[in-house]
């Protein structure tokens, strides 16, 4: 900049060539990217790695694992695509983990791992195969691959799609592949990401510590000794609830057993209001109806000019 003047606001400068980068050639071919890229929803580069399907495989099901995470929930979900969009063939959600017996941490690590069992249950118990392939029924915190059975169909094939979310270490997604695993299901997985893997080598004890409560029922006690105001604050649906730090893994034991005992949803019976709702158009009249309504009219618009000229 070149300063050509000066005044009581201070000196005048003239800007220099300023080349245009964007010009209407570039607005002119600019594409608008999908609507979920726009708002930071979907990975479209994972996303295609995960649906495209082999083209001599005919228009066969892709199924995905897909876990989701939001404040107060967990979903997951057995989903396909198609071209007028994804089809979900199963799905669990944490807020249906009460009526298992977990009544309080919905969204921990635990709870996780029970969602992806309850899924995979769920997509057994409708295809049949619940009784071929029963999973970990003990999990012990190791690595487990379900095997296929001679003479009976292949386990359920199902690849983890983790969205947005950071795959790091011990992260709560890999809880839910857990639950799936133990489930039956069989997914491609590598035990380096699961809560418990350090040097080179999972630890089974912190995973089963884990998938039972205990690293929650460990933060219970030392809180209870260390700081009893705030444990009454941060623990509170617990003492609600009457939790103690020794009942923790006897819930979850007994919330898996629920699970496998009856993972399928029930179905609610459809009813009809109590009141009837409001109709904000009236309804449609026939032809008839019209013609009577509009003899109605003219005679009322009769009987009014004969009484306008009566009082004239």
């Amino acid at each position: 900049c070149t300063v050509i003047g000066l005044s009581s606001s201070g000196p005048w400068f003239a800007m220099g060539y300023v080349k245009v980068v964007k010009t209407s050639s570039y607005f002119s071919r600019y594409q608008v990217k999908y609507r979920r890229r726009r708002s930071g929803k979907t990975d479209y580069r994972a996303r295609l790695r995960l649906v495209k399907q082999d083209k001599n495989k005919y228009n066969t099901h892709k199924y995905r694992l897909v876990v989701r995470f939001s404040n107060k929930d967990i979903t997951c979900q057995i989903a396909y695509s198609t071209i007028q969009g994804d089809v979900v063939v199963a799905a669990a959600y944490s807020h249906e983990l009460p009526g298992y017996g977990l009544k309080t941490g919905l969204t921990n690590y635990s709870a996780a791992y029970c969602v992806g069992l309850l899924v995979a249950r769920r997509v057994l118990a409708r295809y049949k195969l619940a009784d071929t392939y029963k999973g970990c029924e003990e999990p012990d915190g190791s690595d487990y691959n379900v095997e296929a059975v001679d003479d009976a169909p292949r386990p359920f094939y199902c690849l983890l799609d983790t969205g947005l979310k950071r795959t790091s270490t011990g992260s709560k997604v890999f809880a839910c592949l857990k639950g799936a695993l133990d489930g039956g299901l069989d997914v491609p997985h590598n035990d380096k990401r699961f809560v418990g893997y350090a040097n080179k080598k999972l630890d089974a004890e912190t995973m089963q510590k884990y998938i039972y409560g205990g690293h929650v029922a460990e933060y219970q006690e030392t809180m209870q000794e260390e700081e009893p105001e705030k444990y009454a604050a941060h623990f509170s649906s617990y003492v609600e609830e009457g939790i103690e730090p020794t009942d923790i893994e006897d819930i979850y034991k007994g919330v898996h057993e629920k699970i496998r005992e009856n993972p399928v949803l029930a179905k609610k019976e459809r009813t009809k209001p109590a009141t009837a709702l409001p109709r904000w158009k009236s309804p449609k009249i026939t032809y008839e109806a019209r013609k009577e309504n509009l003899k109605a009219k003219l005679a009322a618009l009769m009987e009014a000019d004969e009484e306008e000229e009566d009082d004239e």
